[in-house]
């Protein structure tokens, strides 16, 4: 009788078509795969036993297994176009493995229409660009090594591997010191405590959101906004509404400063009303200051760093020993008083003021003679200055002089005085002019003062007969991201055109935001305190490379070297281990060349490409037609710089920026600032835009000359270059 199937043995020994045991003699093993079948029971036997040994299974070889002749009434129909699909799919060149994997499970279990269809309508998905489940790639790129999901409370070591908080805590409670991934030693610090990473925590948040969205689920409504997002009054949300002022957003950021600018705001850092913000203004309250940039904390009398200087103060009364005398005035600094716990409105003094964090950033004002911005709320009831309701504006000023003295309550506290130097007249004042310097006032505390600190450079903020108060030094440098008066339409994109997959993209790639430059992270580094930055932009902020500093005493005796601290950017925490070797977060930048990579792949960045390929046809056309004009019948004597540009086409550095944006959107700091001197020959690797503009111009001063030679105002002989297009 002739077997229904080919089956082979099973791990017993026994044959699954005629479920006997085999004799050895009866045994035939396939060369390929050594699978024990029983002769009997095949349905084409080898012919002679020579061709035992290169013998092939049904299921290793497919002329063997096409060639099978199935019987009529010994096979079931069911059974026979179960295999017959198999063999089908198998057969099928088209289909990758994992195709092939997919639809037999599904050809067993009885759901191949179903799997065929769903592939179909994969395929035809991600044609229509539709397929943008970005919590996919977070599923790729984010796993916790613990437990191989997104990484709950996610915290990054300095190698650049992510895990959960409790994960990461359990690992380094039984004493483990290393990277469960690299083995890399994990500092001491961040295995007391270590701190999550606030990105990849909005960037998870916002992925698992627009999961939900698509799925039909209500998701949690997410609280966070973005500047161009708030309401342009404090306090007028829905929300706010409902729990107080307590729990309001603060409203729309208006100017276009950084937190860290220094000086006043003027109309071009003003896009709402072209003004600025003049002298005099009042606003409701702490806020509403904040939203045009007067003053940035709406808590702290404050802001600024300690290494950097402080930009602005607030009078509020906080502190006994301050003299207002409104062109001048006396200001205490902050600190001394215990405020742990519920305490957070003691106004005692337990414990002396130092030159330290915010007090030390006034110091450092006062050395380099910046100017200083001046906010007066009306909580300061002592002074005749302060304005009746609200908080008002009342111009620049500069730290003449700080220094340690003993205070009412009985403790140090550190004293600044203060002096107006501002172009505009002050508020209290009818004067149609501001300031003109003037003698410092007699100071009578000084008498007993210690530790007093006096500028002796020129200030950074000076006076000068023909254009008044103004910087005769450069400004610092910010540090910080400017938040944009309006929102901005990154390379054209439409996002009502591609709905919300791009506009999804596009705000996980602004999460993943350098803290520093403000772009998109390029090879981003994790510090053990949590925050992201660029590479290039984390190394460029300390000017000084070295580590450590060697002393010397009189005498020739060398000291024990001292440790140089170097600060976060964004916190006082000393990162000075991890710039020794600092670890580029492997996961986030393929995580976020991913979302690049897809983002670049959409209609819209194809259309942008070709409109800057006609631009750049028409600028060639323009070119030419000039080019044609210089002949020798022309007129013209001279060929300007501008003609000769336009004779080339697009310019070198639209070029660049548009090679520049098919990659991620980075700063170089050092090219920035080294833009407009080529002739520096210490340039980074990683300085791309800076290498551009060099060569360029050299290959313009040569388009240049040629084009001369063309026109026949410097013909010398020989052959004439060319003019590339």
């Amino acid at each position: 009788m002739a077997p229904a199937c080919d089956l082979p043995c099973d791990g017993d020994g026994v044959c699954m078509v005629c479920k006997a045991t085999p004799l050895e003699a009866e045994l035939m093993l396939c060369q390929t795969c050594a699978t024990p079948w029983h002769a009997p029971c095949l349905a084409r036997r080898p012919e002679t036993l020579a061709s035992v040994a290169d013998w092939e299974c049904p299921d290793c070889s497919p002329s063997a297994a096409t060639s099978i002749p199935v019987p009529a009434g010994g096979l079931s129909g069911a059974s026979g176009d179960l295999i017959a699909s198999i063999r089908a799919i198998e057969a099928d060149t088209s289909l990758t493995e994992e195709e092939k994997a997919r639809r037999r499970q599904a050809l067993v279990s009885g759901g191949a229409e179903q799997a065929v269809d769903e592939e179909e309508k994969e395929k035809k998905k991600k044609a229509e660009g539709e397929d943008d489940d970005v919590l996919d790639l977070f599923d790729e790129k984010f796993k916790c090594a613990f437990c191989m999901q997104l990484p709950e409370r996610p915290v990054t070591t300095p190698c650049g591997h992510n895990f959960c908080l409790k994960c990461f805590q359990k690992w380094v409670g039984q004493g483990k010191r290393k990277c469960a991934k690299c083995r890399d030693h994990i500092p001491a610090s961040m295995a007391s405590q270590p701190r999550i990473n606030s990105a990849l925590v909005v960037a998870i948040r916002m992925a698992k959101t627009t999961k939900l969205a698509s799925t039909g689920n209500s998701a949690r409504v997410y609280h966070f906004v973005h500047n161009e997002n708030r309401p342009e009054k404090a306090f007028t949300t829905e929300r706010a509404k409902k729990a107080g002022k307590a729990n309001a957003c603060s409203g729309q950021i208006f100017v276009t400063v950084p937190p860290d600018h220094f000086g006043p705001i003027l109309a071009e850092h003003d896009p709402k009303r072209n003004k600025g913000v003049l002298v005099g203004e009042v606003w409701e309250d702490r806020m509403e200051c904040r939203q045009w940039g007067a003053h940035f904390p709406h808590v702290a009398g404050i802001a600024g760093q300690s290494e950097q200087g402080a930009q602005s103060v607030a009078l509020s009364g906080g502190y006994e020993d301050d003299e207002d005398h409104g062109d001048w005035f006396l200001y205490t600094g902050s600190g001394g008083r215990d405020l742990s716990g519920n305490k957070r409105t003691n106004k005692n003094q337990s414990f002396d003021q130092k030159f330290e964090k915010l007090n030390k950033a006034l110091r450092v004002s006062c050395l380099k003679g910046y100017p200083v911005r001046v906010v007066r709320s009306h909580k300061e009831k002592r002074s005749s200055y302060a304005p009746e309701k609200g908080v008002r504006y009342d111009g620049i000023y500069r730290i003449e002089k700080c220094w340690h003295k003993v205070g009412v309550q009985g403790f140090k506290v550190c004293r600044y005085l203060f002096v107006r130097c501002d172009n505009e007249p002050a508020p209290w004042t009818s004067d149609e002019h501001g300031d003109s310097p003037r003698p410092l006032p007699a100071i009578q505390e000084l008498k007993h003062a210690t530790d007093i600190t006096v500028r002796k450079q020129s200030p950074a903020w000076d006076y000068d007969e023909e254009h008044g108060w103004r910087w005769t030094k450069p400004p610092p440098q910010s540090k910080r991201c400017a938040p944009s008066g309006k929102s901005e339409k990154k390379r054209g994109r439409s996002t009502t055109k591609h709905g919300q997959s791009t506009s999804v993209r596009e705000r996980l790639l602004k999460e993943f935001g350098c803290l520093i430059c403000g772009k998109v992270m390029s090879l981003p580094l994790t510090t053990p305190c949590a925050h992201n930055f660029c590479k290039q932009c984390l190394l460029g902020s300390y000017p000084d490379q070295s580590f450590v500093r060697e002393r010397t005493r009189g005498g020739g005796r060398t000291l024990r070297a001292q440790k140089i601290v170097k600060k976060c950017p964004s916190c006082p925490n000393d990162i000075s281990d991890f710039l020794q070797n600092p670890q580029v977060n492997r996961e986030l930048m393929d995580l976020i060349e991913s979302l690049q990579q897809r983002t670049d792949e959409n209609v819209e960045f194809s259309e942008e490409g070709s409109a800057v390929v006609d631009k750049s046809e028409e600028e060639n056309n323009s070119g030419n037609e000039k080019l044609s004009g210089y002949g020798s019948d022309s007129t013209d004597d001279k060929v300007s710089d501008e003609q000769i540009d336009g004779l080339v086409g697009n310019r070198p550095t639209e070029e660049s920026d548009a090679l520049g944006e098919k990659q991620l959107e980075s700063v170089d700091r050092d090219s920035e600032v080294n833009a407009g001197k080529p002739e520096m020959e210490e340039v980074g690797e990683d300085c791309p835009s800076h290498m551009h503009r060099t060569v360029n111009q050299g290959s313009r001063k040569r388009r240049k000359a040629g084009a001369q030679k063309r026109a026949g105002k410097k013909a010398k002989g020989g052959e004439v270059g060319n003019v590339s297009e």
